[in-house]
């Protein structure tokens, strides 16, 4: 009986063929998985073993191997060690999410063994493995980042769509450097011209029924000559259901990977969910957050935080207001007027950082403004004094903001409040941002770049307003952020009038919240 091969297929088991020689341009650190494997083990079973004997432990050796065993089973079980997963999160919360199933794991095997260690000393001892665990994933992620950032540890990724959708992937995956993705190829769909540089790999016109596989072929004679890893569709007009599903059958025949766009920017994995009508495939979008349980969790996060932060740190502030007094003439703090949630102002407080005309000297400066929006921004503004220098480096001036989260105006973690000649400019996307309270720390902080342009501060700051949930506090704060230098946003216009004392601060019109 003859064989009869589709053309498809032909062309799949061909592109399978010339890519056969392994091309491991992706591939992360070899080291990233033993070393996340020996930390999770030898930090469980050291610190077990050395607490189960000075605890008199019948068999300590033993109960330290069973918690090294099921803290790096529990982390292979969750896909921990998966390629995919290694360098890919600095987060805090999955890890202490797996060391909560770790410790329900040992507690039940505590019950049936009888073991007889007391309780606390136990989970002490389990203690070291989760704080090790974070710090291998700080460690490989900060790695496998400076690795991108040269282009090593990425995925070859084909664009294929609309000549202007096309763009906007490429425009938006050119614009950073936190995915592992970098554009090789683009396979346009339709007439149009490209001004992205990146090489047009092929082109399809037309699709018909009557020659289905002409698209495939185009696609994978594209991915073999670029070298592709990934193919990444943007979805349109021209590309139909029909059309993108016999692209995918020849991806995955030759062993290639399809991803699809949906057209959604900056809208957190956790707020889509899969669905099945009638068997279309639909991509549902949750709303945000705006209320419930979550949102009283933060007001409690942030009262009980801002007065635990504010009692554990009366001596730091005592001595910054020394060296601020004995540094140069005026008061210590800084009350200037920023814009809450919902527009409402409130006075922010702060560490004086500049002297006292400072307000006088901004109109001269105005020319040096170094921000490309509409904040005021100098790296060597010369109206900082030498403590104020130390104060900013460290961000030790914007401590005093803990009062303005404890009274309920700021939150710890949120969009920075901006001025109100700031906002009197702000468009309705702007705007958006007001729709929560201001707060000490952010994504923008945690981005790692302290040279954000105008428009990737408010994309950072919607991306927090639009996928905001407790959790994702908790994670910020979690990643030892601190508070931003920049200027309009960071208390820089400081408005002392020259004869020493702050400015007379307005009434707040409400907590915002």
């Amino acid at each position: 009986m003859r064989h009869v091969h589709f053309p498809a297929q032909r062309v799949a088991r061909a592109a399978r063929e010339s890519l056969a020689p392994a091309r491991r341009l992706g591939d992360k650190a070899r080291w990233y998985r033993p070393a996340a494997v020996a930390a999770d083990f030898l930090g469980a079973a050291i610190p077990v073993g050395l607490v189960f004997d000075a605890a008199q432990q019948v068999r300590p050796v033993y109960c330290a191997l069973a918690a090294a065993v099921a803290w790096t089973g529990v982390q292979a079980l969750r896909r921990r060690y998966a390629s995919r997963a290694l360098g890919e999160s600095r987060g805090v919360l999955p890890v202490v999410h797996d060391w909560l199933i770790l410790i329900g794991v040992l507690a039940v095997a505590r019950v049936v063994t009888e073991e007889a260690t007391p309780r606390l000393s136990a989970l002490g001892a389990l203690l070291p493995a989760l704080l090790i665990t974070v710090a291998v994933h700080k460690l490989t992620y900060r790695h496998l980042s400076a690795a991108r950032r040269e282009a090593q540890a990425v995925s070859r990724v084909l664009v294929v769509g609309e000549p202007d959708a096309a763009e906007d992937v490429i425009a938006h995956l050119a614009a950073r450097t936190d995915h592992p993705y970098v554009v090789v190829g683009v396979v346009p769909v339709g007439k149009g011209a490209l001004s992205s540089g990146v090489p047009v790999a092929a082109r399809l016109d037309g699709w018909t029924p009557e020659a289905p596989n002409g698209d495939s072929a185009a696609v994978l004679g594209a991915v073999a000559s670029h070298h592709a890893d990934l193919v990444l569709v943007a979805p349109g007009v021209r590309i139909t259901g029909e059309r993108l599903r016999r692209i995918a059958w020849a991806l995955h025949d030759a062993g290639l990977e399809l991803a699809v766009f949906p057209g959604l920017v900056e809208v957190s994995v956790k707020r889509l969910e899969t669905l099945s009508a009638g068997g279309l495939a639909v991509l549902r979008v949750v709303p945000p957050v705006g209320r419930g349980v979550q949102t009283m969790l933060k007001s409690a996060l942030d009262r009980v935080g801002a007065a635990a932060g504010l009692l554990a740190l009366s001596p730091l502030f005592l001595g910054i207001v020394l060296a601020i007094r004995f540094g140069s003439r005026g008061p210590a703090f800084y009350r200037q007027r920023r814009i809450g949630r919902d527009g409402a102002p409130f006075v922010m407080w702060k560490f004086r950082t500049m002297v006292v005309d400072a307000d006088a000297l901004k109109a001269e400066l105005s020319g040096s403004n170094e921000n490309d929006g509409l904040m005021f921004k100098m790296r060597r503004d010369p109206r900082v004094t030498r403590v104020g220098r130390l104060l900013r480096r460290t961000s030790l001036d914007e401590l005093p903001q803990l009062i303005n989260v404890l009274i309920g105006n700021m939150s710890l973690v949120g969009p920075r409040p901006p001025l109100p000649e700031e906002v009197a400019k702000y468009g309705e996307v702007e705007l958006r941002r007001l729709t929560v309270r201001p707060g000490m720390t952010g994504l923008w902080q945690i981005s790692g770049r302290s040279d954000l342009s105008w428009d990737e501060t408010i994309q950072l700051d919607l991306q927090y307003v639009d996928n905001w949930s407790f959790t994702s506090d908790v994670d910020v704060m979690g990643r030892g952020a601190g508070p931003p230098r920049s200027g309009g946003g960071a208390g820089s216009d400081e408005r002392a009038p020259p004869g020493g004392s702050p400015a007379p601060a307005p009434p707040a019109r409400g907590g915002g919240g």
